[in-house]
């Protein structure tokens, strides 16, 4: 039998086999999506401001002077570059950068005292912005597809107007570099005769690095405008004031010379002066020098003064040790190194350098240790080692000036010796006839509580003997 379907339900049958609709498809969340991707990724790189602090250098040390700045602001920086010089009471420390950027403000002028936990240098160094990369993505992905077109054309405009602002500031004149204040000592010493700053010298050396050609250059210039100018007609004369003070603080090597010189003169001690006739020992360095080649430096009289007090310790030991005053009782502390402290005249003021073990030294090896610790203290780089373990010290107050000095004891010590000016005298000689002679004062001071007067003129006359007849050094060398 065949079914014959109705109308009605055929139009049903077609209802329910009719295929479905897709649903419409957007493109909206996946520009959403491929706009929030980009804007993350292409997050700029802002900048920060880090300060650099003076952090706690060791040795005790509270305060710093700055000798010198490597850098100026708006100079470049690497992480581990040199910052600035500064001294201590101890010896010359170079600080340099916790980062990498750019100098963007020095707290303190050259010369200033910096205490510890001073700021001392802003650097702008790059960092991600974080925050900024969070709030964007927190947006309705809306607001970046929805924007207005006058707001799409002022973005597109930018990179136009950031173009025209690098060129502007390509046309700037580029900062010194990071040396531009950097100097030699010899440098620093032409500008310091004739009362000059850095800062108004174009360097023409590396990194912007001021030469003695650059100074040379720029007084010849200052001096050919001064003579062009017009004299003046009339001089002023100076109008008498109130007198008028200035608080000034100490160095640090004067706030150290203030202490340990304080100190010592708690100490009683006495002086004790005698002639020695160097006569001989001119000759012999004389002759010795004549015999070097002309390119290793000359011999001057302090490594054989260094050598015959050292050879005087072995004699008499007592004036190489420390009087122990801590304990209830005091007490001698007998030391076996002859460590012998040598005043070094340095820019920045009188500093006390140690050559280690002059008892196991030659007078040729004592000389080279003198020229290194002078070259040191002429460079500020005295370092603590330098400085410390001195046992006796040797003044050579003669090579300035004066004949007689009265040498101050270091404390810790229990004897120095001050040596003055060689003069050239008329003597008489053991035959009663008169001759030339070169005579030097050489004068000792010591510790009175432990050390009498007969013990310092036998030691003394010890020390004469050595450098009347340089000769004899030779006999008692270990």
């Amino acid at each position: 039998m065949k079914v014959v379907p109705s109308p009605q339900s055929l139009r049903y049958l077609r209802q329910l086999v009719r295929p479905t609709a897709a649903p419409p498809v957007t493109i909206q969340p996946f520009l959403s999506a491929h706009r929030s991707r980009r804007h993350f990724h292409h997050s700029p790189n802002l900048l920060r401001t880090e300060t650099h602090i003076l952090s706690d250098i060791g040795e005790g040390v509270k305060e710093v002077q700055i000798i010198q700045w490597f850098v100026e602001e708006g100079a470049q920086i690497e992480e581990w570059g040199p910052l600035c010089e500064v001294q201590s009471d101890k010896a010359a420390v170079e600080i340099t950068s916790k980062y990498t950027g750019v100098i963007k403000k020095l707290y303190f002028p050259r010369d200033a005292v910096v205490q510890v936990g001073d700021a001392m240098v802003d650097i702008e160094v790059e960092g991600e912005d974080e925050p900024a990369m969070e709030e964007s993505s927190d947006k309705p992905q809306v607001e970046e597809i929805d924007q207005p077109a006058e707001e799409t054309q002022s973005q597109e405009s930018k990179p136009q107007e950031q173009g025209q602002s690098i060129e502007v500031e390509a046309e700037t004149p580029r900062p010194k570099g990071k040396h531009g204040s950097l100097a030699t000592p010899a440098v620093r010493g032409m500008l310091k005769e004739h009362s000059l700053k850095i800062e108004d010298i174009h360097g023409t050396g590396k990194d912007g690095r001021v030469m003695k050609e650059d100074v040379l250059k720029h007084v010849e210039n200052k001096s050919s405008s001064t003579s062009t100018s017009p004299p003046s007609t009339s001089t002023p004369r100076p109008v008498a004031g109130p007198q008028s003070e200035t608080a000034q603080s100490l160095t640090p090597i004067q706030s150290a010379m203030f202490k340990s010189m304080t100190a010592s003169l708690n100490i009683p001690h006495f002086l004790y002066t005698d002639t020695v006739n160097f006569t001989a020992l001119s000759a012999l360095r004389k002759q010795l020098n004549a015999s070097r080649s002309p390119d290793t430096p000359k011999l001057s009289y302090m490594p054989f003064i260094v050598k015959a007090v050292s050879l005087a310790l072995n004699k008499y030991p007592l004036l190489n040790a420390r009087l122990d005053t801590s304990g209830g009782r005091p007490q001698l502390q007998m030391r076996s190194q002859h460590n012998v402290s040598v005043a070094v005249d340095t820019p920045n003021g009188l500093m006390v350098p140690v050559v280690h073990s002059t008892q196991t030294l030659s007078i040729g090896q004592i000389a080279g240790a003198l020229r290194e610790l002078s070259q040191k203290g002429q460079n500020n780089k005295l370092s603590s080692a330098d400085l410390s373990g001195g046992t006796i010290t040797v003044s050579n107050v003669g090579s300035i000036g004066g004949e007689v000095v009265a040498p101050v004891l270091v404390e810790g010590q229990l004897a120095i010796c001050g040596v003055g000016k060689i003069k050239t005298v008329p003597v008489f000689n053991d035959q009663g006839e008169l001759e030339r002679a070169e005579v030097v004062k050489v004068s000792w001071s010591a510790d009175h509580r432990v050390v009498d007067g007969a013990t310092m003129a036998r030691v003394a006359e010890v020390v004469r003997g050595y450098l009347e007849q340089p000769g004899s050094m030779v006999l008692d060398m270990v």
